[in-house]
């Protein structure tokens, strides 16, 4: 049966009855469903919201992200301090080096050596498979070109580098354009 006055407001199309096993009763389904959303049902595209994501899960996503982009960045600087701290056998060298004016200067070299067996050796390890598995996660986030969820990256990243870098000594690179 077709009750033209029945409509979905959702897809804008007209609602069709079916009968029940019973058939004393009629269930109503829409028909057929056009997607005016732009993109599959399945994910939203360009920030765009699907039908299957309230905006309350969307919020969710977005703060989620956001901490998981300020965690890496955590997570890096927490290496380095790891690393400062578990040096082991540092020496300093002093080697002559030819002066401009034909003096002879002295230069200190500082040699650090770590071993390979050591409790520090293998937290670095394991920090770095979750640095390299965050970091792909974030990766993948921000290839869906989610509008959102990029900028809760980029937001995240940048306030995790806000957070924990503020007594990083920086030595900056202008030649380097990859992390």
């Amino acid at each position: 049966l077709f009750f033209p006055a029945a409509m979905d407001h959702m897809n804008h199309t007209p609602l069709q009855a079916e009968p029940t096993p019973n058939h004393h009763h009629t269930h109503v389904q829409p028909t057929t469903a056009h997607n005016h959303g732009g993109g599959d049902s399945g994910g939203g595209h360009m920030g765009m919201v699907s039908e299957n994501m309230s905006p309350h899960h969307m919020v969710a996503a977005c703060i989620g992200v956001f901490l998981l982009a300020a965690l890496y960045e955590g997570l890096k600087i927490g290496r380095e301090v790891l690393l400062r701290r578990s040096q082991v056998n540092v020496r300093y060298n002093s080697m002559p080096v030819p002066g401009a004016d034909g003096t002879v200067l002295m230069e200190t070299h500082k040699t650090v050596g770590y071993r390979m067996l050591s409790s520090a050796h293998f937290l670095q390890t394991l920090l770095h498979i979750i640095q390299v598995v965050i970091s792909y996660f974030l990766m993948l986030i921000f290839m869906t070109y989610n509008g959102y969820l990029c900028i809760a990256v980029a937001a995240g990243a940048g306030m995790g580098y806000f957070l924990f870098s503020w007594r990083k000594a920086v030595v900056v690179d202008i030649t380097e354009h990859c992390h």
